[in-house]
């Protein structure tokens, strides 16, 4: 009788712990919140795409007449975006230096500032279509007629922003550089005959062709690598990329994106 009892006691206990295994694996495999992409649900739940972007960039993302309206041929594209995916547009005006730490931090959904792509960033961000592609250039004054390409830089005088890649471009070439502030000085010294020319972006020269018509520069060669820029987006945001994508096709389809661009550069840059 007593071995029965025994039997029995060990049995239950068996029953029992086995019972508490079971409920402890059922408990460790519960429904868990899925965890994956909602980049783009979550644009359409709150029906807005949060932009972030400088602000004082000019011609991409700027305020005309200094303090009025926030526009700009990159502010301009990610409106279209944003009506193709159904959402409105909303900016955050956001210092550069801390855009992508921005981005890191869900601050916004995506980033529209001329953010050029390269493989280190590729690492870190998903990247859209490029909407943007540009070149550098060398720019001289319309009469020179000595400066026909990259390698006729070497001897000559240039003005470079001593931090840009241009000033690397015409160092390269075997260019004297004269070092500047930025774009506007580079462009009088060349006005001037100070210099014998300046290498800068291509977009850089168009915007300023198209506001200063009668500046008496030109482009007189222009480099074969070029330089894209898109939108951006935090890693794993595949479904927000995706559909930004199709929306920047059907912009470009349409011919949106060349009106956009030839409103500020006098030019389709977007191809």
């Amino acid at each position: 009788m007593n071995s029965l009892r025994t039997r029995r006691s060990v049995l239950a206990a068996t029953l029992a712990s086995a019972a508490l295994a079971l409920s402890a694996c059922g408990g460790g495999s519960a429904p868990a919140q899925s965890g994956g992409d909602t980049s783009l649900s979550d644009v359409k739940s709150k029906g807005e795409l949060v932009i972030a972007t400088e602000g004082t960039y000019r011609p991409f993302s700027f305020h005309a007449d200094g303090a009025g309206e926030l526009t700009g041929f990159d502010v301009e594209v990610a409106q279209a975006v944003a009506g193709k995916l159904g959402v409105k547009a909303t900016f955050q005006e956001t210092q550069f230096d801390g855009i992508f730490a921005g981005l890191e931090s869900k601050r916004f959904d995506t980033i529209a500032n001329q953010i050029s792509i390269n493989d280190e960033r590729k690492a870190k961000y998903d990247f859209s279509t490029p909407y943007t592609i540009s070149t550098g250039v060398v720019v001289t004054k319309s009469d020179n007629s000595s400066i026909n390409s990259f390698a006729d830089l070497k001897g000559k005088t240039t003005a470079q922003s001593l931090t840009s890649n241009f000033y690397k471009m015409a160092v390269e070439a075997g260019a004297n550089v004269q070092a500047v502030e930025g774009w506007a000085q580079s462009a009088t010294l060349v006005q001037q005959g100070r210099v014998d020319a300046t290498v800068n972006d291509k977009l850089t020269y168009l915007d300023y062709a198209k506001n200063t018509p009668d500046s008496g520069l030109k482009v007189a060669a222009e480099a074969p690598e070029k330089t894209e820029s898109a939108m951006v987006f935090r890693k794993g945001s595949t479904e927000l990329t995706a559909a930004v994508d199709k929306a920047l096709a059907d912009l470009q389809a349409d011919g949106s994106l060349a009106k956009i661009s030839e409103k500020y550069f006098g030019a389709d840059v977007t191809k």
